[in-house]
């Protein structure tokens, strides 16, 4: 499967809009409530690929490029949590969004996190897949600061194959054309200029401030389900169950013979289940 093939017969549109001065990439596909769909450190919306089709039946998908990730423009000075959060926060009002449902995998999920705790308003609905942002653990900063730094500043396409293989527990998942996007996205002259920026969260003086308190997670009030890999690579399980002890209310289900993108090895399990759940609490 290719990501044409994954969204063909799908309806969608792939264009910019300007979410507070960020010109920022957007795929919307579908009617309905609004789900928007956030990606991971030094990630892009094709991390949804598998997703989008099947979702949009039922809701309106918005699988965005984050601040300075993709295709989407960055400011120049470091990108911390709370400029995450106020970059989504300008695209819900640039689409005249009120609520939405959101999905967050890792970086998205802090941020997703971290605006339903202090926008409470804004938000009808998580769906955390292998969230980070509730730990500092210098070796997992580490392993995602050097995997990243080395694929972006060499050319070798290898280095980005290995990257996303990080990601998978079965490396198959990391299709050559999900390498040749990222290696695009990696070797633009405006991603490689930025990319301490981007990388700020993997220094313990960035990340720790911006970390989610357990008393940031308490102030969840929106129904919330966390999905977690139980090979995930960039976090153990027992950081999924402090997470989900922390949410009021909320579920976890750990997938087995996965890693970091849940929403992409195990796509059909993940759809069925994400669309059960919205059913659940839309309206």
């Amino acid at each position: 499967m290719t990501i044409w093939t994954e969204l063909a017969g799908v309806e969608f549109t792939l264009t910019r809009v300007d979410a507070g001065g960020l010109s920022t990439r957007t795929l919307v596909a579908g009617t309905g409530e609004p789900v928007i769909m956030l990606h991971g450190t030094s990630g892009h919306l094709e991390a949804f690929v598998r997703n989008i089709a099947v979702l949009s039946e039922h809701v309106a998908c918005h699988a965005i490029d984050m601040m300075g990730h993709g295709y989407t423009d960055g400011p120049d000075h470091p990108y911390r949590i709370p400029g995450y959060v106020r970059h989504v926060l300008d695209y819900l009002d640039v689409m005249g969004i009120d609520r939405a449902h959101f999905i967050g995998e890792s970086l998205g999920g802090w941020v997703s996190g971290r605006l339903a705790a202090d926008h409470p308003d804004r938000v009808r609905s998580l769906t955390l897949v292998a969230p980070g942002g509730t730990v500092a653990n210098p070796e997992v900063m580490n392993r995602i600061k050097t995997s990243t730094r080395r694929a972006v500043l060499n050319d070798d396409i290898e280095l980005t194959r290995q990257r996303l293989r990080l990601l998978m527990h079965d490396p198959a998942n990391a299709t050559e054309e999900l390498v040749e996007v990222r290696h695009a996205i990696y070797h633009r002259p405006e991603f490689v200029a930025r990319l301490d920026h981007l990388l700020c969260l993997q220094e313990m003086e960035n990340r720790r401030p911006d970390l989610l308190s357990t008393e940031q997670m308490a102030r969840i009030s929106a129904p919330t389900r966390i999905v977690w890999g139980a090979e995930n690579p960039f976090g153990d399980v027992p950081e999924a169950n402090a997470m989900q002890r922390a949410i009021p209310g909320s579920t976890l289900t750990i997938y087995p013979q996965c890693g970091h993108w849940p929403q992409h090895e195990h796509a059909e399990r993940f759809n069925d289940e994400t669309l059960k759940f919205l059913s659940g609490v839309r309206g």
